[in-house]
């Protein structure tokens, strides 16, 4: 889909320094998915409940490496 939008060219600048991509089409298209994926991913506070947790767990156990 072909659209026209005018763009922050500071934010494109330094946004290009941090992304692996050479065109401001890629920088968009990579700013799309990774918007996306960040809104597909359930929030942490929706699986409150929905899993238990074993009585025998021992996380200070899996820190030291004795599991």
């Amino acid at each position: 889909m072909r659209t026209n939008i005018d763009l922050d060219d500071q934010l494109v600048a330094e946004a290009l320094s941090y992304a692996d991509v050479r065109t401001k089409k890629d920088l968009v298209h990579l700013a799309l998915r990774e918007f996306v994926a960040r809104h597909r991913r359930r929030d942490v506070r929706e699986l409150v409940g929905t899993v238990g947790i074993r009585p025998d767990y021992d996380h200070k156990a899996l820190r030291a490496g004795e599991a």
